[in-house]
């Protein structure tokens, strides 16, 4: 089985944090040189999240960018995603499988050991962990856990940890050599007046990592 890279740098876009139309802001991200993207939408209907899942598809795929949907595996599925994400209350990792199919990718995220330990052995390809740091961009938060977590759990898989949570340009080559193998930015890509320009930052501090994408 070929092991998966996942790039150096994941960019989630949060619906709440867009001041823009999602298109426009994946296009700017994908010019940038992201090559993978979740899409997150907390406050949207089915209807919506389908319609913008698959407008983000067309968008991306013919330029060699992963794209993944959070929590929901149907959506993903209809929409033609790479893959799914899914957190500790949405659907198990087995569950989302079943439903976006074996070829998919399927993230999972983990906030302690407990959970690390079973995504490890679930069919999950990466493994999310984190906050790392303080975050704003979750309104229930999980305790942070610290790039101590990182280098505690790294010997424990061989599977791509991604890090994820109040992560920053400053702290994030750090993270990387605490053992994690990708970055998840939120709020300081988003956040930053040109997202394309601070995700190139990311990409050019970081370097880059092939990514055999799935799907």
């Amino acid at each position: 089985m070929k092991r998966l890279v996942l790039p150096r740098l994941y960019v989630i876009l949060d619906a709440a944090l867009l001041s823009v139309p999602e298109t426009e802001c994946a296009q700017e991200l994908a010019t940038a040189g992201v090559r993978l993207l979740q899409y997150r939408n907390k406050r949207a209907s089915a209807r919506e999240l389908f319609e913008t899942s698959k407008k983000l598809v067309s968008l991306l795929s013919p330029q060699g960018v992963s794209f993944l949907v959070n929590d929901r595996p149907d959506v993903a599925a209809l929409a033609g995603a790479n893959g799914v994400h899914v957190g500790q209350e949405d659907l198990g990792v087995e569950e989302a499988r079943r439903v976006v199919g074996a070829e998919k990718l399927v993230g999972a995220s983990t906030h302690n050991l407990e959970q690390f330990q079973r995504a490890v052995v679930s069919s999950a390809d990466y493994i999310a962990v984190g906050p790392i740091f303080a975050t704003g961009t979750k309104s229930n938060r999980d305790p942070v856990v610290g790039m101590e977590f990182i280098r505690k759990v790294r010997p424990l898989t061989d599977k791509p940890i991604v890090a994820i949570g109040g992560i920053t340009l400053q702290r994030a080559p750090e993270i990387i050599e605490s053992g994690a193998n990708s970055v998840a930015v939120i709020s300081d890509i988003l956040g930053a007046p040109k997202s394309g320009m601070r995700a190139r930052q990311y990409i050019d501090l970081l370097g880059s990592a092939n990514h055999a994408a799935a799907g």
